[in-house]
Parts: C-alpha cells; structure tokens; sequence
C-alpha cells in the first residue's frame, strides 16, 4: 500500500523552491507514494507535479490562521486518509496543526533558520513545539540542537536533512560581461547577493573594505534589495575604494552575475542556515568566502572548497579578500572544490532518500498505533 502524503507549501517560483519541489517529485518516482500537494494552481512547479502524475489542489495559506483554511485542510485530510502531512513553512504549520486534531495523520513541520525558537515562547506550542507535530525537519544540525534544548519531552523528533542541490540545474547559465556593469578587465571580484537584512552582517562587508589599499583591483558588487539603505551609502563614501563598489539593486539575473565573479562573499552574522545563495554559487563554480556561524557549518570546508572566517570580523574578511585577489588560481580551484563538495555532500537525490527513509519511518509508528 502506497504512503499517502498531503504536501503544503508555495511553489510560485521555480529557482527559489527548486530544491524542496525535486524532493517531491523524486518521491514520486519510488512508485512508494500517493502525493497530492497544495500549492497555487498558477505556480511553476505545479505542472510539473501533474505531468508526474502528483494531484494538485490549488490552494495555499496566505494568512497566519483563518478557520476556512482548516476547514478545507480537515476536509481533504477525512476525505483522502492521509498517512503523512508536510507542512513546509509557517502559514501551512499553523492551519494544518489545527486541522488535523483528532485525525490519523502524522504531521512533519520545517525549519530552515536558527534562532527565536524557546520554550518560553507561548507561540511555540501552537507551532514547533506543539504536541501534535511528529517530527521536525532541521536545514542543519544547529536547528536541531536548538530544539533538543527546548524540546520537554520527546527531544528526538527533531531531525537533520538538508535541502540538497542538483550542479546540473546551473549547466545553463552563462557569466554576466563584467563590462557591462562598469567593471574594468584586470578587476578581481567580489560579489555579495542578498536582500539585506541585519542577520546578513552587510555593514561588516563595507566596513572590511576599509582595510584595503586605495589601488587595489578587488571590485565589491553588492545585488539585492535594500542594498542602497543609508548606513551603507555612509560607508561606501567613507571607503578607499568606493569607486570599486558598485549597487547592482535586485537582479533577475543574480546567476549570471554571481558566475561573471570571482568570489562570492556573504558576511552572515546570525541566524542562516544553509543559505541557498551560496550553494548556488558553489553549484556555479564560484569560491565562497562566508562565515563561521552555526548554520554554516559544514557548507563550506575552509582552505578546501573556499574561504571561512569569524562573523563580525570586517578585519578577517578584509585579509581573505586580499589574499584571494592575489592566489586568483587558488581561487578557481577553490571554486572547482565547491562544485563538487556540493554534488557530493548536498545533492537532492540523497535529500529524497532522507525524507522517504522520515516518511517510512512514520507510517510504521502509525500503522502501529492502529
């Protein structure tokens, strides 16, 4: 008897839930599993979905809590006698953690950041740390310790599976002419793609430009939004290099931006956890240079596959911007090693046998309980 999983989550856009929409579709592939999944009707992944052969139902939470929301999710779940429900982000936890009260289904919650995860916190036990959810995916390993420490009872429900990649998804994308955004040919780059937000430590960035020589040839291209805020124009003005500091804004073609580059830099001082832009990155070829945060550990493996420094270390990250503009071949071959640390270490087909070997696991408990 196949297992009988109800999946809610936003597959609007296609790069960003690539990694989480192929975990489904490899699923499907096991011929172990009946897959439906809520999701706009519209969304890119949903086609994909029905050519597998997975029903969609167009629907997606869009409010924290709304009472026809759990009226639909309770309906479907009577109706269809699901096994295992996945809720991948907080809106789907939320309703579905309401909905399913009372019924036969084991319910799988996500967590893809550290921080603000207590005990303390009232609003944990209508979420995370609610009775009701059976297991807790963690994007990494600090997540689940986080929760070990807050988690009363039951402390093994919460379990590590990255959300892995595929190398061959970035074959395509061809480098950006560097040209073409002002950037002169003997230029070594850096390359920083974020919406900034105050966990991605951007002031540090700007501020290790202070530390470099007024001649140097590094090139700091910063894409994303809100990259132009005050506090950092401030800081671009106060740079020896500021004319070698250029605000790209939000980019449609960050891939190709990224690959034009020598360097990918993400100065995280907390918070991430994995973060998707670096992989991405290390997917192109492209050295990482990021930070020794918990939720990095393991993306990156310093003098190896790119370059690890402390968060908060504007001084730090200036010394490795140095030293990669002047070692540009160990700088390829660090990004030749991130590619393949990347295929081997976070692929999406192990990804998918993690959450099948999760979901198996499940209906057994389940099975039992009957």
């Amino acid at each position: 008897m196949p297992i009988k999983l109800l999946v809610i989550s936003n597959y609007i856009h296609t790069v960003t839930v690539r990694p989480e929409a192929e975990i489904i579709l490899q699923l499907q592939k096991t011929g172990q599993y009946d897959i439906t999944v809520m999701t706009e009707a519209k969304a890119e992944y949903a086609q994909k979905f029905r050519d597998a052969g997975i029903r969609v139902i167009d629907f997606l939470p869009t409010k924290k809590f709304s009472m026809d929301y759990v009226r639909l999710i309770r309906k479907e779940l009577k109706e269809g006698k699901y096994h295992v429900l996945q809720a991948f982000n907080n809106k789907a936890m939320v309703n579905s953690l309401v909905a399913a009260i009372g019924l036969p289904v084991k319910i799988v919650v996500y967590r893809g950041y550290t921080g603000n995860i207590s005990w303390l916190d009232p609003l944990m036990y209508v979420k995370y740390l609610s009775p009701r959810v059976d297991r807790i995916v963690c994007l990494v390993e600090a997540i689940r310790q986080i929760f070990r420490k807050n988690l009363l009872f039951n402390k093994d429900k919460a379990v590590t599976i990255n959300k892995g990649h595929d190398v061959h998804w970035y074959d395509g994308v061809t480098a950006l002419d560097r040209a073409s955004l002002g950037i002169p040919a003997n230029a070594f780059t850096f390359v920083c793609g974020a919406n900034s937000r105050r966990m991605k430590g951007i002031k540090y960035l700007l501020q290790a430009t202070y530390f470099l020589p007024a001649d140097t040839r590094i090139h700091l291209m910063l894409a994303g939004k809100d990259m132009d805020l005050p506090l950092f124009k401030k800081l671009i003005a106060g740079s020896p290099i500021k004319n070698n500091i250029h605000l790209l804004g939000f980019r449609k073609d960050i891939l190709e931006v990224v690959k034009s580059n020598d360097v990918f830099v993400l100065p995280s001082i907390y918070g991430e956890a994995i973060t998707k832009s670096v992989i991405e990155a290390m997917s192109l070829g492209v050295c990482p240079l990021i930070t020794d945060i918990p939720g990095n550990k393991g993306l990156v493996i310093n003098n190896v596959c790119g370059i690890v420094v402390g968060s908060k270390n504007p001084r730090a990250l200036a010394d490795q911007m140095i030293f990669l503009s002047e070692n540009p071949a160990l700088a390829k071959q660090y990004g030749q090693a991130a590619r393949a640390h990347i295929m081997n270490n976070f692929n999406t087909k192990d990804t998918a046998v993690k959450f099948d070997k999760l979901y198996q696991e499940l209906y057994l408990e389940l099975q039992g309980n009957r």
